[in-house]
């Protein structure tokens, strides 16, 4: 089968659930423009997915030492604490200056600290060049976007490969702007897989929890593939993610 079917099929396959049409196409004319607000210093090359198998109250977390840890790691940007909803997971969500740094913080420094509780862990890297459009028109922070506090996050992973640019990403964000409670989205390419996936920020738990349950699971029956999701609350990391820099949060007072 040549590039070029391939290509078709996975368009073909990736075509929005019936309720995400019917919600772009009447509300295509009432989208608003996402608001801009100051450059970041310096633009991710790539981001850095993180969750430990742990269960402990966010308050009870090390975090103060281990982010005194990650601050010095090469390429470092920021990071954004994930707390998970449920289950009380830890993980983080983070910004490198370029993939070779990426690579060392998940190859090298990561692994210790989850050795350090004795349990396993998950990490992902992300070529944020190759999504940085789709983010962008998505509002996303880590481009200028304008922050507000959101009350939780929510990741998701298709469990299939293909090219960014192949992906009908313009109609997908036409849907997902229409979305309940979005605030900013983050699109996801997989290093060397080039799984599809995102990080949103929605204004709460509920609307976060409504996508992850009931429309993202439509959105992956489409393309007829499994898929990752996960929840989390964003109002118990706030501290110590502003502590890192964090772009979901406005300056205080703002």
């Amino acid at each position: 089968m040549t590039d070029t079917l391939k290509n078709a099929e996975f368009r073909e396959r990736s075509r929005l659930s019936r309720r995400q049409l019917l919600a772009a196409s009447a509300g295509a004319l009432l989208l608003p423009s996402l608001p801009k607000a100051q450059e970041p210093a310096m633009t991710p090359k790539a981001f850095v997915y993180t969750e430990v198998a742990i269960s402990v109250p966010f308050d009870q977390a090390p975090w103060q030492e281990i982010n005194e840890a990650i601050r010095q790691q090469p390429g470092f940007l920021n990071k954004t604490w994930l707390s998970g909803h449920g289950n009380n997971s830890l993980g983080g969500f983070y910004g490198f200056d370029s993939i070779e740094n990426a690579r060392k913080f998940v190859t090298g420094y990561f692994p210790s600290e989850p050795r350090a509780f004795g349990v396993a862990h998950n990490t992902r890297v992300f070529d944020a060049q190759a999504t940085e459009a789709a983010s962008r028109d998505m509002g996303a922070v880590q481009y200028g976007g304008a922050a507000a506090v959101p009350g939780a996050f929510v990741y998701t992973e298709l469990q299939l490969s293909a090219p960014f640019e192949d992906a009908p990403w313009q109609a997908r964000n036409k849907a997902l702007k229409m979305l309940p409670g979005l605030q900013n989205k983050v699109w996801l390419s997989g290093l060397q897989t080039q799984t599809l996936g995102g990080f949103d920020a929605f204004d709460t738990l509920d609307h976060a929890l409504d996508f992850a349950v009931n429309m993202f699971p439509e959105a992956a029956a489409d393309l007829g593939c499994a898929f990752y999701t996960r929840v989390f609350d964003a109002s118990v990391t706030e501290t110590a993610s502003r502590a890192m820099n964090s772009p979901y949060y406005p300056a205080s007072g703002a």
